[in-house]
Order: structure tokens, then C-alpha cells, then sequence
């Protein structure tokens, strides 16, 4: 419908790693619940992802329990539709309000993908979910995610920009990230750009010290 969330892959400009770089792909699915801990979105976007990578298919059960909405909203079921795209995946049962999904992944694409929540839904809760994915696709992925930029609940786009990215960074992680148009509840409509570089691994860090106060 109209008011569905979208997600579009541009396949022409799609590569996907070597068959010597996939991980295989696993047939028994793991059992997930999601209602354990607070019962909220956060388990359904990182096992979502570690899905992808780690090619371990889930099923995912009781989602967002703990929420007086229960189920996925629109930010998680593009999100979830975006991991899917990724990683040439298979996704069951994912509608708004669903509780539960299951999620068959493949093999990691990198490419250009385009998100619309048509919501207020977090960008930066989208970035949460599909990040860790595309970090490991073949080559460099461009995004643009039209949502909500400062969102209640969630942390807003200038956190990602200019704190989270600075200690991405020391892992050695290349993101960049432009902020096009900010968008508020309850309309949404704010846009974000964003590019990927694949990386092989993760540095490790040494942070010991607190960083130096700008204000």
C-alpha cells in the first residue's frame, strides 16, 4: 500500500564475493526470543545481522513484547527487508504488527539501496541494523534512508555522525555519512547518505583514557 514501508536495490550496480569468501550457508534455523532481556527491537536488529554474516538462518519469536505496540513497526520490518535484500535472503511472515519472522540468509551484495520507512522511524535504528552486514559485502555500498533523523527513543543522527563514527573509526571501519535533510516526529520525511567500505577485519582497540571535553 501507500503507506508501506520501501526498499529498492539497484542490481546493476551489485557485486558479490567469491565463492571462497562465503560462508556457507546453514540449514538448522536457530530459535530466537525476542521478548528475553527488555523485550525490544535492539535483539531483533542484531540478530538479524549477525544472521547475515554469520549465514545462520533465525527464527525469530515474540517480538517487541515488552512494547505496548508489540511486533514490527515500520522501522524494523525495513530494516528487515533491507538485511534481506544484502544477503539474498529469504524473509517469512514480516508484516507490521507480525511477531513472528524468519529469516533465510545467503551470500553478503554490496550495492546501492534505497529505504523509505514512509514513517518517523529511525534512521539511525536502520543503520543499526544493515552496518554490520555491509561491512563485509565485496565492495563499497551506498545507501540513502529517508525517515525520522532525531527520533524519540533513538539515537539521533549527530550522535551516529560525530560520536560513533570517531571510535568506528579506531576499528578501522570507513563510513561516511551526510545528513540531506533532518526529520522529526510525527511526519518523518528527513534523508540520510551514506557510504560503506568493506573491510577483511576488525582492528583492535586500547581506549583507556577519557577524551578531551569540547565544550
Amino acid at each position: 500500500g501507500g503507506n508501506e514501508p520501501e526498499v529498492f536495490y539497484c542490481p546493476e550496480l551489485s557485486l558479490v564475493l567469491p565463492k571462497k569468501y562465503h560462508a556457507q550457508p546453514k540449514v538448522e534455523v536457530m530459535d530466537v526470543d525476542g521478548s528475553i532481556l527488555e523485550g525490544g527491537g535492539q535483539i531483533l536488529r542484531i540478530s538479524s545481522g549477525l544472521s547475515c554474516i554469520l549465514a545462520q538462518p533465525i527464527s525469530i519469536t515474540k517480538i517487541r513484547a515488552c512494547r505496548p505496540k508489540p511486533g514490527l513497526s515500520a522501522q524494523h520490518l525495513s530494516g528487515l527487508r533491507l538485511v534481506t535484500i544484502a544477503c539474498e535472503g529469504d524473509l517469512e511472515g514480516a508484516a507490521i504488527r507480525s511477531t513472528e519472522v524468519t529469516l533465510r540468509p545467503c551470500c553478503i551484495r554490496s550495492g546501492e539501496f534505497n529505504v523509505d520507512t514512509k514513517t518517523a522511524g529511525s534512521v539511525c535504528l536502520l543503520i543499526q541494523t544493515i552496518l554490520p552486514c555491509l561491512l563485509f559485502a565485496p565492495s563499497k555500498s551506498s545507501l540513502l534512508l529517508k525517515g525520522g533523523t532525531d527520533a524519540d527513543f533513538a539515537p539521533p543522527i549527530d550522535f551516529f555522525r560525530f560520536t560513533f563514527l570517531h571510535y568506528a573509526k579506531l576499528f578501522g571501519i570507513d563510513v561516511n555519512v551526510e545528513r540531506v535533510k533532518r526529520g522529526f516526529f510525527p511526519k518523518g520525511c528527513g534523508e540520510v547518505a551514506m557510504s560503506i567500505e568493506p573491510l577483511r577485519y576488525l582492528t583492535p582497540v586500547n581506549i583507556t583514557e577519557r577524551g578531551r571535553s569540547l565544550t
